[in-house]
């Protein structure tokens, strides 16, 4: 029996944590949680096809509304038939709005009222995204998840500015709300802001409940505060949110991060991390972050984790990977992004298949005490 769309059942719920296993019924298909998306910025998860994202294990794939504004733009895309067939995805996708690349662009922008002014960095044209424009790209790109337009305040930001950003961040999510075209076939996620105050976090939480949507997503985080903010922030905000409806983490895609994320109640994750660090040669296994580069490796013939299921520790070793990316070659890149990408899926289908059994804390409790984040630690292999 199909469900309708953007239902979110909670299937499996561990006893001493808030960790769920959840199903999230989309237009093209479900989502099991907890779950990790890669990042497919300009419609593509970079050096990677569908295809190889589909082999990795992944049911959702994350796009940019920014980026695909930019360029080719949304209306050759919507004119393709949507973001779906323009990269060949049969599965969900989720856009972002817009919002944390504009103001990431602290140089060349301008936040008022009606929205944020910036230049391209394309060709330097002066463009304008308010919360009605980001609404209208992302109806045209067609995702099954859109972003609502929000204000991520930078780390660090006095609590005056963080009031300010929050504040708009909600009359923003109204004016989103006006502004879509298409609520029964795209569901509208708002986004909590409130930098590392809790108690600003939970006042948008609250606020932002108003409006009954689809799913909630926690934003602002991993913007450049210590890791222990991040924790902090996850574990207070992340319960106060809807038991019915998915919760979404944005930019976060560690191994600890991630366990501790899920064990506060989080569901969705993405992150660039899996294809940006294989692009400097480094792979994780098992937990680890292993510098494919080191001498060690040169003489080393086995997979890269012979429990792996990826294309690339079934056909190739780590020698031939080390050769690769000292190399510089491009085939190295790939099979370690593809490798990353269905590490970092069987992460958290590892995690949800021990939630069902209720061992979540018994398997994976030994992610959930070390406050060092695991990210910037690398295996001396």
């Amino acid at each position: 029996m199909n469900k309708p769309h953007f239902t979110f059942d909670c299937v499996g719920k561990c006893s001493h944590t808030h960790a769920r296993a959840g199903v999230f019924h989309t237009p093209h298909g479900i989502v099991e949680t907890p779950r990790f998306m890669p990042v497919g910025t300009t419609a593509t998860v970079k050096t990677l096809t569908s295809a190889h994202i589909e082999d990795a294990g992944a049911q959702m794939v994350l796009s940019n509304t920014y980026h695909l504004h930019l360029r080719p733009g949304e209306d050759i895309i919507k004119e393709a038939g949507g973001l779906h067939k323009f990269m060949n995805w049969n599965k969900p996708m989720l856009t972002d709005s817009g919002g944390f690349q504009v103001f990431s662009l602290s140089k060349t922008r301008k936040i008022t009222e009606e929205g944020v002014t910036f230049k391209s960095p394309l060709d330097g044209r002066t463009i304008f995204i308010s919360p009605e424009k980001s609404i209208e790209i992302q109806n045209a790109l067609g995702a099954d998840v859109i972003m609502a337009f929000d204000e991520c305040p930078p780390y660090p930001a006095t609590r005056d500015e963080v009031i300010a950003a929050t504040e708009r961040t909600y009359r923003w999510l109204e004016r989103c709300i006006q502004a879509h075209q298409r609520p029964e076939d795209q569901a509208l996620f708002p986004i909590v802001q409130g930098g590392v105050h809790l108690d600003l976090r939970a006042q948008a939480a609250k606020s932002l409940q108003e409006f009954d949507l689809h799913g909630y997503a926690i934003g602002g985080v991993s913007v450049g505060e210590p890791s222990h903010f991040i924790h902090k922030i996850v574990r207070a905000t992340a319960p106060l949110l809807p038991e019915n409806k998915p919760r979404y983490l944005m930019g976060v895609g560690t191994y600890k991060e991630m366990a501790i994320a899920i064990a506060s109640g989080i569901d969705l994750f993405d992150c660039v991390i899996p294809t940006r660090v294989a692009r400097h040669g480094a792979a994780f296994v098992r937990g680890e972050r292993w510098n494919l580069k080191n001498a060690p490796f040169k003489r080393d013939f086995t997979p890269l984790d012979d429990t792996c299921p990826c294309y690339t520790c079934q056909n190739f070793t780590r020698a031939y990977l080390c050769h690769l990316v000292r190399c510089g070659e491009i085939t190295g890149f790939t099979l370690l992004s593809l490798h990353n990408i269905t590490e970092l899926i069987r992460f958290t289908q590892q995690i949800r298949n021990a939630i069902l059994r209720d061992r979540f804390v018994e398997e994976f409790g030994h992610w959930l005490t070390s406050e060092d984040p695991e990210s910037s630690e690398e295996s001396q292999h």
